[in-house]
């Protein structure tokens, strides 16, 4: 049975980005309930091809039934080993929305949301060892501070971290709304839903290893796309933004490119128009487009 998504956010923009060829072959590496997928392949001809992958097994249910599309229930930052399996060793445009669907953020269980009392889990990939409640009630002070600093980007991470130590001492933490209640004199009013989400960030981009497989993401994208290939990626906060504007302008995550004996330097993609953001409209329909950031970039 289908599980119930949310429409795409930027879904035209995003599709429009990578500029389908009748006949080309293209991959959406974070298929959710398929609409990006649904909407490329109507662009695509009889010839065309589309690979989708996702490592979460509920998203299984929405595969579409087109001799063109291939779901692959796989994390996206082995994209370039399954692609080979399937024969495929160049494509012509790669699509991702970095967002947590809708359907993960509305399933209590998932533990995605700040909404639900539910177990401390926020695992993409339900399979994975490591969850929510594993770094909570495990990590070192120093490691919980890191997280809360980095990925974050609280203020107030050495005081959190310290707070959560101290409270596992005693028993340990289960729930959403366990951390929640232990972390509220952290939650300013009027600002607590803004860094209780924060917070949900940090422990969620640790457990999934998010911005390490966007980078090994990023990397594999450059090697699949072939010349003018097109590459249109949706981010919805500043560290993964970040990461994908710096490695579209330089080919690299931190630093500079170097550059020749004339100031030149020489990098594999370049931007494609300028960053696009969801209109007032589409953030009235729903919420959670307010964050999203979509870059296009194409292979030189």
């Amino acid at each position: 049975m289908p599980m119930e998504y949310h429409s795409p956010v930027l879904l035209n923009e995003s599709v429009n980005g990578l500029a389908i060829k009748k006949n080309g072959v293209y991959v959406d590496v974070t298929f959710g309930g398929g609409g990006h997928s649904r909407k490329i392949l109507q662009h695509l001809g009889p010839e065309g091809r589309l690979f989708a992958f996702d490592q979460d097994k509920d998203a299984l249910s929405n595969t579409i039934k087109d001799n063109r599309f291939v779901l692959i229930n796989e994390n996206f930052k082995f994209m370039k080993r399954f692609l080979r399996f399937h024969g495929v060793k160049a494509v012509d445009g790669i699509l991702a929305d970095f967002g947590v669907s809708s359907y993960q953020f509305d399933a209590p269980e998932r533990g995605f949301s700040i909404r639900f009392d539910a177990p401390l889990d926020m695992r993409m990939n339900q399979e994975d060892k490591l969850s929510a409640k594993t770094i909570v009630d495990s990590y070192s002070e120093e490691e919980l501070r890191r997280i809360f600093w980095d990925f974050g980007e609280l203020r107030s991470a050495p005081a959190i971290a310290r707070t959560i130590v101290e409270a596992r001492s005693e028993r340990p933490i289960e729930t959403t709304f366990e951390l929640k209640k232990l972390l509220h004199k952290f939650l300013p009013r009027g600002k607590n839903n803004k860094i209780l989400a924060q917070i949900y960030q940090a422990i969620r981009i640790e457990v999934n290893n998010e911005l390490e497989v966007l980078k090994l993401f990023l990397i594999a994208s450059k090697e699949l796309l072939k010349t003018e290939g097109r590459l249109s990626v949706i981010s919805y906060h500043s560290l993964e933004d970040r990461l994908v504007k710096r490695f579209i302008r330089n080919g690299m995550f931190q630093g500079e490119p170097e550059r020749d004996v004339f100031g030149n330097y020489s990098v594999p993609l370049e931007k494609v128009g300028k960053l696009i953001v969801p209109t007032d409209e589409e953030i009235k329909i729903n919420n959670r487009a307010r964050s999203a950031k979509l870059r296009i970039a194409k292979k030189i």
